[in-house]
């Protein structure tokens, strides 16, 4: 998958959590977990975005654990929507999936570029 590609589908799984968030419940549990969740999504396109400007490989390493980190908990927080019963559906069902799908992007981008750092 090309950077570019990659951008835009960060920025949308971040849009579609910011959507799925507006239909919580207007409680505590619905505005922490929104805010939890809103925070690592955005957090996954923002800092895919920084790597690409990263000023050395080790940089481009950080920045992509950094991703990878914020994919696996909003994967975590997605779950945690679904069993509390937050919400619920496919648009639901699909951003779970996406996010299980960006993590393991990130978990092999992280793991080629550490193989590639220890040949240098």
């Amino acid at each position: 998958m090309d950077r570019k590609t990659l951008q835009s589908r960060t920025k949308k799984f971040h849009v579609d959590v910011i959507h799925l968030c507006e239909a919580f419940p207007k409680n505590a549990a619905g505005f922490e977990t929104a805010k939890q969740l809103i925070r690592s999504a955005g957090s996954v396109g923002a800092n895919y975005r920084a790597s690409v400007r990263a000023k050395s490989p080790a940089d481009f390493l950080y920045k992509i654990e950094i991703v990878l980190e914020e994919a696996d908990e909003s994967h975590y927080w997605l779950e945690v929507v679904k069993d509390a019963r937050l919400q619920t559906g496919a648009e639901l069902d699909t951003l779970i999936k996406e996010a299980n799908e960006l993590t393991a992007i990130f978990a092999a981008t992280d793991k080629t570029n550490k193989m590639k750092q220890k040949r240098m």
